[in-house]
């Protein structure tokens, strides 16, 4: 994720973000990573991030998008890290059918309206995450895989909410939907 831009985010019911938001913390308190309370996160799945989405443009997509689909059932089961720059933690989804076609209507209906979807996260490319990390240090990716270890995974709850969000660095939230029926829920 660039250091400007835009995403497209799938947000957590209460008790799964709290579950989330304790790693987040047991992490800061070590000093392994305090970057994502820093910059006024959420714990989210990223479905797409780019510098270039149109915010007035997407407001209504997202909305009719989020009307559509339900609550989805999510398991956090694994922890992974991404090679490369940034040296980012992760808890991963079980990639269930559901949440992956979700990922799938989601690109089509952007790619109905020509909006650019770049390429980790095509359907093919995707991989559904949940941060707890960036910027750890390399000397302490061991020290954190073990504190997220401890953590008693699976961690299970519902993604009750899609939204837009900027970040540039700090994230701010600019719409947020319930999907399907979840304000009668």
């Amino acid at each position: 994720m660039s250091s400007q831009g835009y995403a497209i985010q799938l947000f957590f019911d209460p008790a799964l973000e709290n579950q989330v938001l304790k790693a987040w913390n047991v992490l800061a308190r070590r000093q392994i990573s305090t970057q994502l309370i820093e910059m006024e996160s959420r714990p989210h799945i990223t479905l797409l991030s780019s510098p270039l989405l149109d915010p007035p443009k997407l407001q209504n997509l997202i909305k009719n998008f989020a009307s559509k689909q339900e609550p989805l059932s999510l398991s956090m089961s694994t922890i992974g890290s991404f090679p490369g720059e940034g040296n980012v933690l992760f808890l991963s989804p079980n990639p269930t059918s559901s949440l992956l076609q979700f990922h799938v209507q989601l690109c089509e209906a952007l790619r109905k309206e020509n909006i650019e979807i770049g390429e980790e996260y095509l359907p093919d490319s995707w991989i559904p995450h949940c941060t707890v990390a960036k910027e750890v240090p390399r000397s302490r990716i061991g020290e954190a895989f073990c504190i997220l270890r401890d953590l008693k995974l699976p961690v299970s709850g519902y993604a009750m909410d899609i939204g837009l969000v900027e970040f540039s660095p700090v994230v701010r939230e600019l719409l947020s939907f319930p999907l399907g029926d979840a304000l009668e829920a």
